[in-house]
């Protein structure tokens, strides 16, 4: 248990018994030991990736930060990447150590998203993500209904993968890849893999990036490539309770809920075995046909503003309409 102004691995921890932030129902300091408890099974996770964290400072709404701040240790491994969206350098931290991640646990960061792909190759992502969020005010139960369409689908075309709940209120499917294809064609790829569950479901699932079009459907979020990133296995979230982003086995998944894995409970999950590692199948080959054809799809965002712009114009050109 961390006290006040101990020193753990190097890293001095402050304010402790502060609350994390309103309605955590946790201090700083459950945070802080959480992290050092899984730290075993959470570095590797995050070893070699660009970092992004959400963190919580008292009377201030949660935040994202990628750029590392000036105050940073020396210690701390970094990555400079040039952010195509802003035009600039962008600093971001690599998690390799224990002492790193009891650092940001310090700084009251809880969420820990990283990068698709490793800094030492960052034009090979390493795995296949797919995002199933369900529709608003919907069961958990809704989002492992379209993490099962998306298990067949990729049944369907030769690939297995892992899934963990988001730590929210939706779930994700991990395919690990065996290096070979660059970022356009792990994102074309994860385009088609979305495309064929929602024909096998279109009254289930929804591709659709506009919320309005989705209709009450889960919607397969295919956008986690290229530069995006993903929470990682283990990181807690921003929620009441502190759940933690966990994974489940497939025989498993029907039969949890996201408050199963909190703080308080998942130490005791993960001192005997690493089930993110159980889980996650061996790295496979995109099949040459699933590539192609995500090509032919077009980039979910693109053709979202597109149609974003296209839509605001025609409610220009109708006019005012009768309250």
């Amino acid at each position: 248990m961390a006290r006040d102004g101990e020193t753990r691995d190097g890293v001095e921890l402050t304010n402790l018994d502060q609350p994390l932030f309103d309605g955590a129902g946790a201090t700083k300091r459950d945070l802080v030991d959480y992290l050092d408890a899984v730290h075993e099974r959470m570095v590797p996770v995050l070893r070699d990736r660009p970092l992004s964290v959400m963190r919580v400072r008292p009377g201030q709404p949660p935040f994202m930060q990628k750029n590392l701040p000036k105050y940073t240790p020396d210690w701390v491994r970094s990555v400079t990447v040039w952010a195509e969206a802003s035009h600039r350098d962008v600093t971001y931290a690599l998690c390799d150590d224990r002492r790193t991640l009891i650092w940001f646990a310090n700084q009251r960061a809880v969420e820990y998203h990283a990068a698709l792909a490793l800094a030492s190759a960052p034009d090979r992502p390493t795995h296949l993500i797919l995002d199933l969020d369900p529709p608003e005010g919907a069961h958990f139960d809704l989002a492992v209904q379209g993490a099962l369409l998306v298990r067949r689908a990729l049944a369907g075309c030769g690939l297995d993968g892992a899934v963990k709940t988001s730590g929210s209120k939706g779930v994700h499917v991990f395919v690990p890849l065996d290096g070979a294809a660059g970022p356009e064609d792990v994102a074309a790829a994860t385009r088609a893999v979305a495309a064929r569950a929602e024909r096998l479901d279109p009254q289930l699932a929804t591709t659709a990036f506009i919320r309005e079009d989705r209709h009450g459907k889960v919607f397969l979020d295919a956008t986690r490539s290229g530069g995006a990133t993903v929470v990682a296995a283990y990181s807690p979230r921003i929620r009441p309770g502190l759940p933690v982003s966990f994974p489940v086995s497939w025989s498993e998944v029907e039969n949890v809920t996201p408050a199963d894995f909190t703080v308080r409970t998942v130490p005791g999950l993960v001192a005997e075995r690493d089930p993110w590692a159980d889980c996650m199948p061996a790295p496979q080959a995109l099949p040459a046909d699933l590539v192609e054809e995500g090509h032919t799809i077009p980039i979910a965002r693109v053709q979202a503003m597109h149609e974003g712009k296209r839509r605001a114009k025609a409610k220009r050109e109708a006019g005012p309409t009768d309250a």
